[in-house]
């Protein structure tokens, strides 16, 4: 496993991992790829400037990202092809990542389906759109209520078993979920909402080290209070750095198991955001962040 270390100003030193292996095969660098923003407004539809959005997954590879998250739903359909458009025939080493288990109604509306039916039209779906015979990361977007969980889990497993997707993930569930759903499959990644001052999920994330899952933020800066925000604008100034910038490389350091998929449709907001893979955050820094939580 890679290592990152840079010697502080005031002598100590600022270790994080720059790698993590996905379930014992799949070794990404830690500093990843969302590609929900590559969509229209309210993730619905193309994409503004889709030139542009084409620049930024090219851009992705060269800066040396290879994972990269996306689902059906981001457009729908819209993140995925242009994710084959821009980078098939792919790099050896890329980890794609999908989801299944939603549906789009329109411009910001996400209804949960999770029934089997459903999740083997999407998955077919995102294999021909992805132009993969197996897809490395296929993630349940949510539990659905409305479904026995059984039934889903032994979908999840049946695919598997006929070689449709190599690993599984799942996204927005509980300890008791994940705990749950390991009676069926092996979960390699968790995919909740999490950041600097939003830990409601915190518990969840320690499963995951102790487990050797990467657990994968979404909504990596929350917005929190004014106190918080304070604080981060002042770290920040320090470092040179944006909030944003400051709020990544905190989770870089925060736990080693996690995997960052900030996402843009700009290739310089994207560059923006690998920088912020190189902020040394010292021990000073990490007490007062860690004290937003």
């Amino acid at each position: 496993m890679k290592t990152k270390s840079e010697k502080m100003k005031n002598g100590t030193t600022s270790t994080f991992t720059e790698t993590f292996t996905l379930g014992g095969d799949l070794t990404v660098n830690r500093m990843g790829y969302g590609a929900m923003r590559i969509t229209g407004e309210g993730i619905w539809g193309p994409p503004k400037d889709r030139e542009e959005c084409i620049r930024v997954l090219k851009r992705t590879v060269e800066l040396g990202i290879n994972f990269i998250d996306t689902a059906d739903s981001y457009g729908p359909h819209v993140s995925e092809e242009l994710i084959a458009e821009a980078l098939y025939p792919y790099p050896e080493n890329l980890v794609i990542a999908t989801k299944g288990g939603l549906l789009r109604t329109g411009p910001n509306q996400w209804p949960v389906n999770a029934h089997p039916d459903h999740l083997r039209e999407a998955l077919e779906g995102s294999l021909k759109r992805l132009k993969l015979d197996q897809i490395p990361l296929y993630q349940l977007h949510r539990v659905d209520t409305k479904v026995p969980f059984e039934e889903i889990f032994t979908f999840l497993q049946k695919i598997q078993e006929e070689g449709l997707v190599k690993h599984i993930g799942l996204s927005e569930v509980s300890v008791e979920q994940i705990k749950r759903a390991q009676e069926y499959i092996e979960v390699v990644s968790v995919q909740n909402m999490y950041s600097v001052d939003n830990r409601k999920w915190e518990e969840e994330l320690k499963y995951c080290e102790q487990n050797n899952m990467a657990f994968i933020p979404w909504y990596p800066l929350g917005g929190g209070n004014v106190e918080a925000m304070n604080k981060l604008e002042r770290i920040a100034q320090k470092h040179g750095a944006t909030v944003h910038q400051l709020a990544l490389s905190w989770l870089l350091h925060h736990s080693p198991n996690i995997l960052l998929i900030p996402g843009t449709s700009k290739v310089k907001h994207l560059e923006e955001n690998v920088k912020a893979a190189s902020i040394a955050l010292d021990q000073e820094d990490l007490d007062e962040l860690n004290g937003l939580g």
